[in-house]
């Protein structure tokens, strides 16, 4: 049985899952990237990677991600074919009475931007660069805009992730042109815990 997600359920119905910034200005702005030198919590892009939703939570999120996204569109269903295990969206099984519960939360409080991560540098779509270059111009970007904080390292975490890898600290040195102990010494036990959390997702 296959892995992915149906969502071709969600194209079909023009359901809007993905936004770029809508008031945030790009520092640079090129046929390829969008770079926020003080980053943009405005950039939603759900089920971009092969991470699928684990948690109540996460699903409540993305819930109230569509809600914003698609403000005059009826989504209660759209919402039960996302929580139903079979269509590959989460990963576990949930209860009818649980599921309409959530639902009727979300409809009673969605419509606000919901807290979203915040990103410095955004891909456009078909940029046609490969995982190497995204990369590499992370670690550019990241390292000619700050020093390396905890802001640098989570922006690479991030976009490792949205690449399918797994992070691990080489892999963030190598990206920021540091060593593994500049990275463990700006590193948080939540960014440890974060990696963890990624990770499993892949």
């Amino acid at each position: 049985m296959s892995q992915e997600r149906n969502i071709k359920w969600l194209n079909n119905r023009r359901v809007i899952y993905r936004q770029y910034p809508v008031e945030d200005v790009p520092t640079i702005n090129n046929d390829k990237y969008m770079f926020f030198e003080n980053g943009t919590r405005e950039f939603y892009s759900l089920f971009n990677t092969k991470a699928k939703i684990t948690t109540y939570r996460s699903l409540k999120w993305h819930m109230l991600v569509l809600y914003y996204l698609n403000p005059d569109s009826e989504l209660d269903n759209v919402f039960r074919f996302i929580a139903d295990k079979q269509n590959k969206f989460v990963t576990f099984f949930i209860n009818n009475q649980v599921l309409e519960n959530i639902i009727e939360d979300v409809n009673k409080q969605g419509g606000n931007p919901p807290s979203n991560k915040i990103r410095k540098v955004i891909f456009k779509d078909y940029s046609m660069l490969t995982i190497n270059e995204k990369l590499r111009i992370v670690g550019k970007l990241i390292g000619r805009s700050s020093s390396i904080d905890e802001e640098a390292i989570y922006e690479c975490m991030l976009n490792i992730n949205d690449n399918g890898d797994q992070i691990s600290i080489q892999y963030i040195a190598d990206l920021l042109s540091v060593s593994k102990r500049t990275i463990y010494r700006h590193i948080s036990d939540e960014l440890k815990q974060e990696i963890k959390n990624l990770n499993e997702k892949i």
